[in-house]
């Protein structure tokens, strides 16, 4: 049985973070460097880029990338496999050795071709292939009319290129998890109907294909999330079974998390059938497990065999369209709106009638009694699109232009401007996959086909089953969905989804004070427990366990040393400025303890607590693993900072998280009582009145 591969993320789409390749190739160690620099609307992208620039049809910042860390890469063997080829893979591998020879490198570069099938287009119509729309089943008339079309292809092409020693491989467009599986399949020696293994590549590379959307971008409870000012770049971890260990390097920001990677596995996907090119996986078969702090296990992934056919995205130039605002202030809103929108059409040469799209709208996003000018604002829109850029560029400016000193009161605009954007349409069709064979192409020479198909399998669709939706709830109070439920959406331009998942009360992130209360209260309560009250609440602040999991546990070689109360609130803090009676430490970095640096929650004061002392929880944890130091360095480390153990204690921090970790260091050295300020110094500095030093 091979060692699990290690296949890191670096970037989410075109345009994502630059820095991302050299801060995984150097912050923590991996085998594949991947990434997904491709969409629907890029490809629109690249193709008018191409159109403009022969041989420019891909994302050129990978090749930057690969000028950063091509070096690193050869000398730590760290293979490379990238979508970045866009529509031209020949060029970016053509790119990708001129950056090689400048810095006196040689690696074996392969590049994959056969997605792109626009010149194969009539021969293919001719041939019987129809080309109707995946999703509404419309007869295509235009078919000339497309600039780019290309299937997505699977991930044996990759591992081929892998096969016959390639230290850097580029394709076209393939899934976005074929760079993923297609590293792991070569890794472990998969067969083709290695269902099981595949479809557990696959739903891993979908979780990391989109970068930090697994590590808390994008995530609905990202408020719960630490560093997420610069989140860490995925990784994932791949077992010769399939399954998978999500992580990110230590030390980095954001989380991984159940909840992070279930947003992400809500993404783009429309039933519990997964499909691929290369296998059908199931995601209503999976499990997710906690391992431990940013590493979540996902087993269990069921495949199936593939579908004969694969999707083809295809895409055309739309036409032109131009966006204009005008702010409407103060009073008579609406009043000013229709003044606005009858001195435009006077103004404009064309008729509303003239143009294929026109679009007025009044946005309220004023309020009544407004404390500043930006709250007292509306705005008027309108968006024109047609096929002549010249009608809906300076044509609309221009006449939104005569309107600021003859029409209504404090006129101005706010955003759009003079020239007209272009916009595209996109086109999904499938495409038997036996004619679109995979091009395997090294730049040294040597060339390899790869059938897409795989022969004797057939794929039955399973749809997802009407569910009866209950009405009757009982009592019902009004809220906000987002108190209940976390979401993800994703798009392929006119098609989207819209994932929701709820957590439980288990998975709250951190216990309200009453919760901890009546943690307390059961503690007391039940004459068989034997866990240390501290234990308790770093265990309840951690793990986020209900009462009766926690009244279930037995550490029978502990014992109940105090029944006090180790919380903190705001009123007991006021209290101990005054009497010193308790030691105060602030687990925060040093720069956020000081003032020296902005706090990650937007609008709260820096600083700390008065009389407090400071020690970054991360001080206490082993650089390697993040495992807690053992009790005689741990004691080394708040002796340094002038603390006595054996003195009371109160542990906080920015919400009461890391402060426990402090309390859980402070137990293992015997220290049995320190007490958490649960609101921390997001109570503590949000309150104006409470006396802040730097």
């Amino acid at each position: 049985m091979t060692e699990p591969i290690r296949v890191a993320n670096c970037s989410g789409f075109y345009g994502d973070r630059l820095s991302a390749a050299t801060e995984m190739v150097n912050d923590g160690p991996i085998d594949v460097l991947t990434g997904d620099w491709l969409a629907e609307l890029t490809m629109l992208i690249l193709a008018r880029t191409q159109a403009k620039r022969p041989n420019g049809g891909y994302a050129r910042s990978f090749v930057t990338q690969m000028e950063q860390v091509m070096a690193t890469c050869m000398e730590k063997n760290i293979k490379v496999v990238s979508n970045a080829g866009g529509l031209d893979p020949a060029s970016c591998a053509e790119a990708v050795a001129e950056v090689a020879e400048k810095v006196g490198l040689n690696p074996s570069i392969a590049y994959i071709e056969g997605d792109n099938i626009l010149s194969r287009l009539s021969e293919l119509a001719d041939s019987g292939i129809d080309f109707k729309h995946m999703d509404t089943g419309e007869e295509i008339t235009d078919l000339e009319s497309y600039i780019s079309a290309n299937a997505y292809l699977g991930c044996w092409g990759i591992v081929e290129a892998l096969n016959k020693g390639a230290d850097i491989v580029i394709t076209g467009r393939v899934t976005d998890a074929a760079v993923v599986c297609g590293p792991a399949a070569w890794h472990h020696k998969w067969t083709k109907d290695d269902w099981d293994s595949l479809a557990g590549a696959v739903v891993a590379g979908h979780v990391i294909e989109c970068g930090t959307q697994a590590t808390g971008g994008n995530y609905s409870f990202f408020t719960e999330v630490d560093g997420m000012s610069r989140t860490g770049f995925p990784w994932a971890d791949i077992a010769s079974d399939g399954s998978s260990v999500i992580g990110k390097h230590d030390g980095t920001g954001g989380e991984v998390s159940i909840g992070t990677v279930t947003s992400q596995l809500l993404y783009e996907i429309g039933s519990p059938s997964y499909l691929g090119p290369d296998v059908t996986a199931r995601f209503d078969s999976l499990e997710l497990k906690q391992l431990s702090s940013d590493r979540v296990q996902i087993e269990k992934v069921k495949g199936e065999p593939p579908p004969e056919a694969l999707k083809v995205s295809m895409n055309k130039l739309g036409g032109f369209r131009t966006d204009m605002s005008i702010a409407l202030t103060g009073l008579d809103i609406e009043e000013k709106a229709d003044l606005v929108q009858e001195a435009f059409w006077r103004a404009c040469p064309y008729e509303p009638a003239d143009f294929e799209s026109v679009k007025t709208r009044v946005v309220r996003t004023d309020k009544d009694d407004p404390e500043s000018n930006e709250e007292a604002v509306a705005l008027w829109k309108i968006t024109v699109k047609d096929s002549d850029e010249r009608k809906v560029g300076r044509a609309i400016f221009n006449s939104v232009n005569e309107l600021g000193l003859a029409t209504i009161p404090g006129m101005f605009g706010v955003g759009g401007g003079g020239n007209a954007r272009p916009f595209g349409i996109h086109w999904p069709a499938l495409i038997p996959s036996d004619l679109v064979p995979q091009h395997v192409i090294f730049l040294e020479g040597d060339r390899t086909v790869v059938e897409s198909h795989v022969p004797g399998t057939s794929f039955v669709f399973d749809s997802v089953d009407e569910k009866i939706v209950k009405t009757d709830f009982g009592p019902t109070k009004k809220a906000p969905l987002g108190l209940l439920v976390g979401a993800r959406s994703g798009d392929k331009t006119g098609n989207a989804n819209l994932g929701v998942f709820a957590r439980s009360e288990e998975r709250s992130r951190r216990p309200e004070k009453d919760e901890l209360d009546r943690i307390l209260a059961a503690v007391v309560a039940n004459k068989r427990q034997k866990i240390p009250l501290a234990k308790i609440i770093v265990f309840a602040l951690f793990s986020c366990r209900r009462i009766a999991e926690i009244c279930r546990l037995r550490w029978d070689d502990l014992k109940v040393m105090e029944k006090k109360i180790l919380v903190r609130d705001m009123k007991q803090m006021l209290s101990n400025i005054e009497t010193e009676s308790e030691q105060v430490i602030d687990a925060r970095g040093h720069g956020r303890f000081v003032g020296s640096e902005p706090e990650v929650r937007p609008g709260l004061r820096s600083g700390h607590i008065p009389g407090s002392t400071n020690l970054p929880y991360h001080e206490l944890l082993n650089p390697t693993d993040k495992s807690l130091l053992p009790p005689e360095q741990i004691n080394a480390a708040f002796k340094s900072r002038g603390i006595s153990i054996t003195q009371p204690i109160i542990t906080t921090c920015g919400s009461g998280i890391s402060a426990s970790l402090l309390a859980l260091a402070l137990f293992t050295c015997g220290h049995n009582g320190a007490a958490v300020y649960d609101g921390s110094w997001t109570e503590w500095g949000g309150d104006p009145d409470n006396a802040v030093e730097t």
